[in-house]
């Protein structure tokens, strides 16, 4: 006896003809291809174009969000980093409860405080240190600890020639420029508002990388300079010396 099962005419009506298997316009991704096909019609220039705004809006991105190019615009912060130069700055450093730490490298917005303009400053006290010009030795103290600058300081240049003995407040930074004898910078806006001090807000983020020129490109370390600089005495932050 013959088993096998036949196809009733039911079941041969059911199934699509030639014709319209090969109308089917396919599955999504087939769907997506054709979107993108009609697009890149529209769009003067094409896929070329379209690439190119992709990468547009992925580098605003980046620049919004992650990195930020920042060109040197003076000589403050010579022999390291020079007139011209291009640093990247990571604007996600200080983010996630992190804070400056002495002897970074920052970005920060001075405006109704040093001026209408980004500037870039080596950290050199946080927020309750106690910061001193200078000892006997002409080195400047942090929390009553001697920092030995030579490692970064502009040759020839003194750690200040001007003195000065302040506390700094809660959330904000005392900096200065790596070429004393050629910046403005803390030392100068001791009787401004806001004492000279920077505040943590206004800091854009930190100068990781010079990228530009490729011959003088390097990644910026944080000195060990300040490595030994002992926690500032407790209920200290926020009183002016």
């Amino acid at each position: 006896m013959d088993t096998e099962a036949q196809p009733t005419e039911r079941d041969r009506s059911s199934r699509p003809s030639d014709s319209e298997a090969t109308s089917d316009p396919g599955g999504p991704e087939e769907r997506s291809r054709f979107a993108l096909s009609r697009v890149t019609e529209w769009v003067p220039g094409g896929r070329i174009t379209l690439t190119l705004l992709a990468c547009l809006l992925f580098l605003l991105l980046l620049s919004t969000f992650v990195l930020r190019p920042f060109q040197i615009p003076s000589g403050s912060m010579e022999q390291g980093l020079r007139i011209g130069d291009r640093v990247l700055v990571n604007k996600l450093a200080y983010r996630f409860d992190a804070e400056p730490r002495r002897g970074d490298i920052v970005v920060f917005d001075g405006t109704g405080y040093f001026g209408h303009a980004d500037y870039i400053k080596r950290v050199v006290g946080v927020g309750g240190d106690h910061v001193v010009c200078c000892d006997k030795e002409g080195r400047i103290q942090v929390n009553g600890r001697p920092v030995d600058e030579s490692g970064f300081l502009y040759p020839g240049d003194n750690p200040s020639t001007v003195p000065f003995d302040v506390r700094v407040p809660a959330g904000t930074l005392f900096v200065l420029g790596d070429h004393r004898d050629d910046s403005s910078d803390s030392r100068d806006h001791l009787g401004s508002p806001g004492g000279g001090m920077v505040p943590v807000d206004e800091v854009i983020g930190r100068a990781d990388w010079i990228v530009w020129p490729f011959g003088h490109a390097t990644r910026l370390h944080r000195p060990d300079a300040y490595a030994r600089v002992p926690a500032p005495a407790p209920g200290r932050a926020g009183a002016h010396g």
